[in-house]
């Protein structure tokens, strides 16, 4: 596997390389060739050139040849993918072929993936959250698990940072355990959500309705257009005004000059050095012809997404780490989290039948955690966010109706009546045996081992959805809504794509895989900066937190280089 022509590895060598590039692996690119260090940015799958390369975002709905929906051909080729409700017609080209890239569910656990330049960029939602204290002492307070080895304040310039880049619209609410940011404007309310924000806050002191903080633009912000309404994100955004590599950090990598960027190279592994202590390159597989190459840099970073950093990290052994590089306390690829949802309630209001709203918002209302803040909930540990929105119910009622023929047809044509919903997002404990291990039975399409999950939500999790949905159906009829109703889909690990916490960061090489800057104990120059390295899940949307945890470890990683300690 090993290049040993002189010349060949001479040009297979830079001072960095980033390993993804997605949320994080694209921050990591822009920050570290920003900083002057030639970077080479790997990533296993296709490459996807901003605009030319979202083929669906400009279609309207009749011009798709099954209506938005996909064959069963294309599930035969992505049973898992279409799980999610967001893989459709649409949008399933940017989500993986799930034969090519096996892996085995000892328990369900729905591993979304998205292998392009840009990764699942592309493809989240765009809520963009701060964690505070609350958060990173959660564990210490509580008896579970490790503490986090950093604080609020240790973050808090960072996300200055990533939000004043990204662009992040939303409203300031001065919460102290849901910290503000720096916004663009927030999008609007429409009336029923200003309606029920109104009683809603007047009946509980303590409970907050705001707008989602979200990572579309609202003006125009850094060359990029502000968001025309359309809400079909999902299908990439010509005029940039979502966050995603394409549109944002991966052009500034770019204009410095200092960026290599080579898709379609699966990382097989990190080549450590024995004598020197540290890591000196990555193994890679062409995609396309499975040849075998070796890259080399100063220093690494991993963000191939958490399970995908595991991964490579599980296969990169050597004598001093025979179970995977930098796991020395049997910590790797345990502590699985992901947040749970998919409960919540629904409500009916009667009135503002003169009044409708103007686009499709991609964004909707946000209600911060209120449980276990102040007073300890004698069910459950830690807490809830709730999502949700209100809007006018459109012509898809009249599907569960008897009714028929013109009159029928012409009713349909007029909104229906206004309904809101509250939807829970929860936190899910640092579970020692929620984890994955490498399978060498089950082999991908390029013969590499693939993982094993085996991972579920527990007591504490169940708990929670309970008083979720209880406290859904108690807000809505509280602030009078009618007909109001609770719901339970049922939620698996993975369904909610923000799978977390199989390398986490600590104190302790024997309890922990990362340090405070997000180093590999004992591997100076190995960098994890994706979902991978959380000590705890919160219940905020992480993808803002990794964008600040990258941001801070690339400007540790080049002062240490600097000064020669890596």
């Amino acid at each position: 596997m090993a290049v040993n022509n002189i010349k060949a590895k001479a040009q297979h060598t830079y001072d960095a390389i980033v390993i993804g590039s997605g949320i994080s692996g694209g921050w990591a690119a822009k920050e570290l060739t920003e900083k002057g260090l030639k970077t080479l940015v790997l990533e296993r799958g296709r490459p996807v050139e901003h605009i030319k390369d979202y083929p669906t975002a400009m279609l309207h709905p009749w011009e798709f040849p099954h209506r938005g929906q996909l064959t069963q051909a294309a599930k035969a080729q992505q049973p898992v993918q279409s799980r999610q409700f967001s893989v459709r017609e649409d949008s399933a080209h940017f989500f993986i072929n799930d034969i090519d890239n096996p892996y085995t569910e000892t328990q369900r656990f729905d591993w979304v993936r998205g292998d392009q330049v840009g990764g699942r960029s592309l493809m989240w939602t765009r809520q963009s959250y701060r964690l505070s204290d609350l958060d990173f002492t959660a564990n210490l307070r509580d008896g579970i698990e490790i503490d986090w080895p950093i604080r609020y304040k240790d973050l808090a310039p960072w996300y200055d940072y990533v939000e004043r880049f990204a662009g992040i619209s939303g409203q300031a609410e001065g919460l102290e355990h849901l910290p503000d940011g720096h916004f663009l404007p927030p999008m609007p309310m429409n009336c029923l959500e200003k309606h029920v924000k109104k009683r809603l806050e007047a009946h509980y002191p303590q409970r907050r309705m705001t707008i989602g903080r979200v990572a579309n633009l609202t003006v125009p912000h850094n060359g990029r257009g502000k968001c025309q309404y359309r809400n079909r994100c999902i299908r990439g955004c010509p005029v940039g005004a979502y966050f995603s590599s394409q549109s944002a950090t991966l052009p500034r990598a770019a204009s410095t000059g200092n960026l290599t960027l080579r898709p379609d190279s699966i990382v097989h592994s990190i080549i450590y050095d024995e004598k020197k202590g540290k890591a000196v390159g990555v193994r890679v597989i062409d995609a396309h012809t499975s040849e075998s190459l070796e890259f080399y840099a100063k220093v690494i970073f991993v963000n191939a997404s958490t399970l995908g950093s595991t991964f490579i990290l599980m296969n990169s052994t050597s004598a001093r780490f025979p179970h995977g590089l930098g796991n020395e306390g049997d910590v790797l690829g345990r502590y699985l989290m992901d947040h749970h949802f998919l409960t919540g309630a629904k409500g009916i209001h009667e009135g503002f039948e003169d009044r409708y709203y103007s686009g499709q918002r991609p964004n909707g209302i946000y209600v911060p955690r209120f449980r276990n803040v102040s007073e300890q909930h004698p069910d459950f540990i830690r807490g809830y966010g709730l999502q949700g929105a209100g809007l006018r119910i459109g012509w898809d009622r009249g599907q569960q109706g008897r009714e028929w023929g013109a009159e029928f047809k012409q009713k349909l044509t007029q909104p229906g009546p206004w309904m809101m919903w509250f939807l829970g997002f929860g936190e899910c404990l640092p579970y020692r045996d929620n984890r994955v291990t490498l399978n060498t039975a089950v082999k991908d399409k390029w013969g590499q081992a693939t993982l094993s999950i085996d991972a579920t939500f527990k007591s504490n999790e169940m708990k929670m959805r309970k008083d979720i949905r209880s406290s859904c159906v108690e807000m809505l009829e509280t602030v009078g809504l009618k007909e109001v109703a609770s719901f339970d889909f049922g939620a698996y690990p993975g369904m909610c794509v923000h799978e977390m916490g199989t390398a986490r960061m600590g104190h302790d090489a024997k309890t922990s895989v990362l340090n405070a800057h997000n180093q590999v104990h004992g591997v100076p120059n190995v960098f994890v900066t994706d979902g991978a390295c959380m000590t705890s899940s919160a219940c905020q949307n992480p993808s803002l937190t990794y964008m600040a945890l990258t941001a801070r470890a690339c400007d540790y990683a080049v002062k240490e280089l600097k000064r020669n300690n890596i």
